[in-house]
């Protein structure tokens, strides 16, 4: 028997939850959203809804938050695919399963399809000739294209910290041809991020702004972990006074001090790419962000 299929979800959160991204939500509502919810529109100018967003940056940053959002927004289904539920040790069992997976969207339109991890997918075709890995490379591309069903109302989107490692063939128009960049949280975002990861906990008070300007250039996944640290500390001393201590904005501070931003691996990587293989400008955003104009 094959492997049960991912969970339909039927996400409640909308845009409204989602801190920031104003960019990124205005071009997922133009490419996704609007298409979704006025089609006459659409079809009068001779364009079909569909076609693929692939989300890019740093991990950490709520790309598949996004995604859900986006579902929730139009109220679709939502199936969320991590790349290890296709890629099966015998070659010729993912493309089944790949198969499926589009299958199960299209049985549940509208369906916004979300694939982590894409880069494990599409990595550039010469390194998978090696795992017989071309198949499910060109079993993908034919899915994405509506070879052999109609992709009408199943709305896809694509999350990779690496696009570098993508195979260009993706991109090509109908396939993944809106592509974002999916950045770290601005100043605004990430008081935001810390006050909802501190909601219901002891606190003193804040200035949630104070302490998110010391955190330039943490992901989310970031400042959760800087919450759990100061959490911690504030634990061992009630554990040794039998007292409860609510968290401070020092506690905050000093677990700020003793983590750093995983994003900045990313951004380094991510640099040396868009100054010298940015050729069709695919990394101009990450130009701008680190203030390197394209």
């Amino acid at each position: 028997s094959g492997p049960v299929g991912p969970e339909i979800e039927r996400p409640k959160i909308t845009f409204a939850d989602v801190g920031g991204m104003e960019r990124d939500k205005e071009e997922i509502r133009m490419k996704i959203v609007l298409p979704l919810k006025q089609p006459e529109l659409f079809k009068a100018y001779g364009k079909k809804t569909g076609g693929g967003i692939l989300l890019y940056g740093p991990p950490g940053c709520g790309k598949t938050f996004l995604a859900r959002a986006t579902a929730g927004e139009v109220e679709a289904s939502f199936l969320a695919i991590g790349i290890n539920d296709v890629l099966e040790m015998w070659i010729g069992q993912s493309e089944k399963n790949l198969h499926a997976v589009f299958e199960q969207a299209r049985n549940h339109r509208p369906c916004v399809l979300f694939f982590d991890e894409v880069d494990a997918l599409g990595a550039n075709r010469s390194d998978l000739l090696k795992t017989g890995g071309r198949q499910l490379i060109n079993q993908f591309l034919s899915e994405l294209d509506g070879v052999s069903a109609s992709n009408e109302g199943v709305l896809i989107l694509a999350a990779t910290n690496a696009p570098w490692h993508l195979d260009p063939a993706f991109r090509r128009p109908g396939r993944f041809d809106r592509i974002l960049f999916v950045p770290p949280p601005d100043l605004e975002a990430r008081a935001e991020i810390l006050r909802l990861h501190l909601a219901g906990k002891p606190c003193g008070s804040i200035d949630w702004s104070a302490v998110a300007k010391k955190t330039d250039g943490f992901s989310g996944a970031d400042l959760k972990a800087v919450v759990e640290l100061a959490v911690e500390s504030c634990l061992r001393e009630a554990m040794k006074s039998g007292k409860i201590r609510p968290i401070g904005e020092k506690d905050l501070q000093a677990a700020v001090k003793s983590h750093r931003a995983t994003t900045r691996d990313w951004f380094e990587t991510a640099r040396n790419h868009a100054l010298y293989a940015n050729q069709s400008g695919l990394y101009d955003e990450v130009l701008a962000h680190l203030k390197l104009k394209p």
